[in-house]
């Protein structure tokens, strides 16, 4: 069953507290404040067995020039032509307003049919804008209250005849796979090989979450507009313009890709207002379901202490990094902002050496393709996964090298290593005395690790284990 629903209505209605209640999450922001939502974005709806496209929309405002609330509300239409069906929700505490006339008239010329809804229907403060309703003239009105969640079996029957089926049944969101590895039991070579095929056979079939961050007005819708093709999501020179994370699907290269367009990030201290706090915690949490994040910066401030703070957080969560510096067409001096570039990168990053870094320009289109080519080159690394036999040459070899110094009269040994997951690559490490191994040590061999096994660009995490080698004796056993 497939068929899309827009739902359409002036602000501060409650459109998107029934997208979120359509959906099952909490995806969409919904705050007392009207005009919150200012792009469209889609989900997966469902109310029992009917399963469709739900787009939430931007309140409809009286605006048809090149203002804010101009494009709000061409983003609008395009989701009504897009749509089967408009829910054309009102207010019935407030009743119908002057506002709701207007656009049930502009809603009764187009070619969607609607179904009107009155929201917050719940008790007897809403029966008079219920009745009101009548008169626009799209027949009953749906009693609702999304808040809640009362009406919606007369929603679903007022649903029915758009159902269509098309073979699509029970389509959604696939699960995000468990990661491949078990940090407590040590796997077979054939397990191992077994393991690494299906991880990387998973990671080619599976979307990349790809995450578009930044500081506001550094020109990040611009980019995922570039990169699809079209004005999907709201641009413009006012700062701050997205207010939600909006996901778009996409392909690159036959490669299923989630594009996430994110609010703009400024300093904690600067961020007071109530819905900018909600933005960024909806970026925040986009940036913890990526995979890769692709931090944009403005060419005429390179790598700043907010950017910075940025990149450490994605590094942090685990998440593979792209730098892009946009703008590019307008520097004067290229070669001093790439010297200022990669100095920033080797002193305030080096945790994570080798993180990719280009120049582009969103509104030009130029290199965008050289940066999707990164961004799939730094999933798979992300991705890669380690024989255990290499690895441990490579630990018996390092500790000939340099073996761990003595701490109070103890000599440290190390006995095994181990990958237990990707997505960050991760490595268990069995040594006699985890808790004084010095920090200065692991980030010697987390950087052995890098530069031997092509790891550049991308966290890499050694958890410590105290006991013996778990492969010790296993070869006797298994004769």
């Amino acid at each position: 069953m497939s068929f899309t629903v827009a739902i359409i209505g002036r602000p501060n209605v409650g459109k998107s507290t029934l997208f979120n209640r359509l959906v099952g999450k909490a995806l969409a922001l919904v705050d007392d404040t009207p005009g919150v939502t200012r792009d469209r974005r889609a989900g997966r709806g469902r109310i029992g067995p009917i399963e469709f496209t739900v787009i939430d929309t931007a309140g409809l405002e009286e605006a048809f020039d090149d203002s804010l609330e101009g494009r709000m509300r061409r983003q609008t239409e395009r989701a009504l032509d897009e749509a089967d069906v408009a829910l054309f929700l009102i207010d019935a505490r407030a009743g119908v307003t002057p506002l709701d006339k207007h656009f049930a008239q502009w809603l009764r010329r187009g070619r969607t049919p609607v179904v009107l809804v009155a929201n917050k229907a719940e008790g007897r403060a809403g029966m008079g804008g219920l009745y009101e309703a009548f008169e626009l003239g799209f027949g009953e009105p749906i009693a609702l209250s999304a808040a809640h969640g009362d009406g919606m079996a007369d929603l679903a029957e007022a649903l029915l005849p758009f159902v269509r089926e098309d073979g699509q049944e029970g389509a959604g969101e696939d699960p995000e796979p468990e990661e491949v590895g078990d940090e407590d039991r040590p796997m077979t070579e054939e397990e191992e090989a077994e393991a690494a095929a299906r991880a990387e056979a998973e990671a080619a079939a599976r979307p990349i979450q790809l995450a578009i961050v930044g500081r506001p007005n550094v020109g990040k819708s611009t980019l995922l507009n570039a990169l699809i093709g079209e004005d999907r999501v709201l641009t413009g020179p006012e700062p701050g313009v997205t207010r939600d994370a909006i996901s778009v699907e996409w392909s690159w290269k036959d490669h299923p890709i989630r594009l996430v367009d994110t609010a703009g990030l400024r300093r904690r201290a600067r961020v007071t207002d109530k819905l900018e706090r909600l933005s960024v915690a909806d970026t925040l949490n986009a940036v913890r379901l990526a995979h890769v994040v692709v931090l944009v910066l403005d060419a005429d401030a390179v790598l700043d202490k907010q950017d910075l703070t940025i990149a450490r957080h994605v590094i942090e969560e685990g998440r593979a990094l792209v730098v892009a510096v946009n703008k590019w067409d307008k520097v004067e001096d290229p070669k001093e902002v790439l010297g200022r570039l990669r100095d920033r990168l080797q002193t305030s990053l080096p945790q994570v050496r080798g993180v990719p870094a280009l120049t582009i320009s969103a509104i030009r289109g130029l290199r965008l393709d050289k940066l999707m080519d990164t961004v799939l080159d730094i999933y798979r690394v992300w991705n890669r996964r380690v024989p255990t036999s290499r690895l441990n040459r490579w630990l018996a070899a390092v500790l000939e090298a340099h073996p761990p110094p003595v701490v109070q009269g103890r000599r440290i040994k190390l006995r095994y290593m181990t990958q237990v997951k990707s997505r960050p690559p991760t490595f268990a490490l069995w040594t006699s005395l985890p808790e004084d191994l010095p920090e200065a040590y692991t980030r010697y061999l987390i950087n052995g690790l890098r530069e031997t096994f092509d790891l550049a660009g991308v966290p890499i995490r050694i958890l410590l284990r105290k006991g013996r080698n778990p492969y010790a004796g296993r070869a006797d056993r298994s004769r």
